[in-house]
């Protein structure tokens, strides 16, 4: 992993000094499913840029299990990588898409809560603490490189743990969606009998819609879906790239996770064949929750110029991102794939309706009867039993 020069450590400059970097064409840029016009748009797009929170390696944070590292650079930037792509779905879950971040402006609350969701401590759901621990039981030692889909798998387990943002984490197998897995995983009834006794006054349980049939319609979870490909054996294969490229088009974009080998980015966008994405490789000083319960977050958005890599330069290991906040979101989804993506020949992935009959049958996962994540816990993949591991290969070469 390259090294990063101490000059650059916190040092952010203000993008308005690097507009010249993007071209005058009349070209779109597509910034995970929004369009920009270049040539008269390009203040807001790099404040669309800068509004993703961005996850780079830190140093000085307590050390991983309590006795490892305490800093990540050199291994952990699939995992800042995998944090960028979650983070951006719960934006897109508690604040919407069109939300826009201001330097040292007041935040909403859930903005800062999100953001801490992801601090580098062993309390927080997504920190670099519990998806290093988490990774053991994908076979990879605390400081080895991560692959897409193993963080693609890291993220699905660590979310059943996350109440607050009930999400529901699908990931593919055989590069194949399978649509009526995922509704089975994400319509949930609103209340059941076991948990009648503990709702709300308001809730409409005790009302008298519970008698009504229409009260016991299932709700949707909101829907994290994440495609492991591998599209060519050493390189990308041209024939993809289209097809790629697309799926930034999708309002349901989060982007996708690669790079090159063991040095990864989270791409957010293209412009022509130039793939526009967030590099973790900067390190930064751990940042902790201040005194007033909030997270000083300007290290937590990059105000540099955007760096860009041509698509065919990208290795060919990817995981695509989709958050469905909807049921209608997921429909829309599948249309926009069955249009786009089935049209080819040579497709990047399939869509079917129904689970392959020769695969193991589907139980969606369900969070293990203990108390805290267990990811602190966890020393082998044999305490990791109660997880489904049938999906828990590697299709992705590294």
């Amino acid at each position: 992993m390259e090294s990063v020069l101490p000059k650059y450590e916190n040092q952010i400059t203000i993008f308005a000094d690097y507009l010249e970097e993007f071209p005058d064409t009349d070209e779109l840029v597509w910034i995970l499913g929004k369009q920009h016009l270049l040539k008269t748009e390009k203040s807001k797009l790099l404040s669309d840029i800068s509004a993703r929170l961005w996850f780079t390696y830190r140093r000085k944070f307590s050390p991983i299990g309590g006795t490892g590292p305490s800093s990540d650079a050199g291994w952990g930037c699939m995992l800042r990588c995998g944090q960028m792509m979650l983070a951006q779905a719960l934006i897109c879950r508690h604040l919407g898409r069109d939300w826009n971040w201001e330097k040292q402006k007041e935040q909403p609350k859930e903005y800062q809560r999100i953001l801490q969701c992801f601090l580098d401590r062993k309390d927080c759901c997504y920190s670099i603490h519990q998806m290093a621990q988490m990774g053991v039981g994908e076979g990879k030692s605390i400081g080895e490189w991560f692959g897409p889909n193993t963080v693609a798998q890291v993220l699905k387990k660590l979310a059943l743990f996350d109440e607050w943002n009930s999400l529901a984490v699908y990931v593919s197998m055989d590069n194949t969606v399978v649509i009526e897995d995922i509704k089975k995983m994400c319509r949930v009834l609103p209340f059941s009998a076991d948990t009648a006794d503990k709702s709300s006054p308001d809730s409409f349980i005790t009302s008298n819609q519970s008698k009504d049939t229409s009260a016991f319609c299932p709700a949707w979870k909101p829907l994290l879906l994440i495609v492991p490909l591998r599209l060519g054996i050493n390189q990308i294969n041209p024939v993809y790239v289209d097809a790629f490229k697309e799926c930034f088009k999708m309002p349901q974009s989060l982007g996708a996770l690669g790079g090159k080998p063991n040095n990864a980015y989270y791409f957010i966008g293209f412009l022509g064949d130039e793939l526009i994405f967030l590099d973790p490789h900067t390190t930064q000083t751990f940042v902790d929750t201040e005194e007033n319960g909030t997270v000083n977050d300007q290290t937590f958005h990059c105000l540099q110029s955007p760096q860009q890599m041509n698509i065919l330069n990208l290795d060919p290991s990817v995981a695509l991102g989709f958050f469905c906040k909807e049921e209608k979101d997921f429909d829309n989804w599948c249309s926009l794939v069955q249009k786009e993506i089935l049209k080819e020949n040579l497709r990047m992935f399939e869509l079917v309706q129904k689970h392959p009959p020769h695969w193991p049958p589907f139980v969606p996962p369900t969070k293990p009867e203990v108390t805290t994540t267990g990811a602190e816990f966890i020393d082998s993949s044999e305490q990791l039993e109660d997880f489904d591991l049938e999906e828990d290969f590697e299709i992705l070469n590294v």
